[in-house]
C-alpha cells in the first residue's frame, strides 16, 4: 500500500510524541516501543480511514491509547508461569493411551485367580489395609499379603512390566509433556 508522501511525512514526525506518551502509559520503554510500533503499522493498514485535512496526531495517539487498554485487557487474562509450574499441572497424557492401558489391565486381571484378584483389588483399588481384606475374606494378613504379592507379580508378568518405565505415558508422550511444562 502506498502512502502519500505528507501522510508518511506525519506517522515520521509524530514518533517521538507517541513514544513519550506510550512511556508515560506503559512505564516501560521496551513495552512503549512495542506499543508505538504496533500504532504505526495499524495506522500504516488503517491509513484510508483517515480523514485528510483532521488531527494526524490526535488520531494516531487515539489508536495508541486503544491499543494499550486493549494490551492491558489481553494481559490481565494472562498469568506468569516463568518456571513453568502452572503449565506442568495444566498438561495431560492423551486419553486413547490411557483407555487402552486400562483394557490391559482389566484383560490381564481377568487372567488371575479369584482369590488373589479380590485380594489386590480389596488392597489396591479399594484402599483397605492389609488386616481389613483379611478380615473381609476370613483369612489371615499373611494369606493377605502372599496373595496380593503373588497377584502383582502375574500382573507384571502378563502386561510385559519389568519396570516403572513401563506404564504411564510412553518415553514420547513423557519428553513431550515434560518439554511443553518447561518452555
Amino acid at each position: 500500500m502506498s502512502a502519500s508522501p505528507s501522510f508518511r511525512d506525519g506517522l515520521l514526525a509524530a514518533v517521538p510524541t507517541l513514544r513519550a506518551f506510550a512511556v508515560s502509559l506503559a512505564k516501560n520503554a521496551d513495552r512503549a516501543d512495542d506499543l508505538v510500533q504496533e500504532t504505526l503499522v495499524k495506522a500504516w493498514d488503517k491509513q484510508d480511514s483517515f480523514q485528510p485535512g483532521t488531527n494526524l496526531k490526535a488520531w494516531l495517539f487515539t489508536i495508541l491509547r486503544n491499543e494499550f487498554y486493549s494490551q492491558m485487557r489481553k494481559r490481565r487474562r494472562e498469568v506468569e508461569d516463568s518456571d513453568g509450574s502452572i503449565t506442568a499441572r495444566l498438561s495431560i497424557h492423551p486419553a486413547q493411551e490411557g483407555n487402552s492401558d486400562l483394557n490391559d489391565f482389566r484383560r490381564a486381571l481377568a487372567l488371575l485367580p479369584e482369590d488373589q484378584r479380590e485380594a489386590i483389588i480389596l488392597i489396591g483399588a479399594s484402599g483397605f489395609s492389609y488386616e481389613e481384606a483379611a478380615e473381609i475374606c476370613g483369612c489371615a494378613v499373611g494369606t493377605i499379603k502372599c496373595r496380593v504379592s503373588r497377584a502383582r507379580s502375574r500382573l507384571q508378568e502378563i502386561l510385559s512390566i519389568s519396570g516403572e518405565g513401563d506404564f504411564g505415558p510412553d518415553a514420547i508422550t513423557a519428553q513431550v509433556t515434560n518439554s511443553a511444562a518447561v518452555a
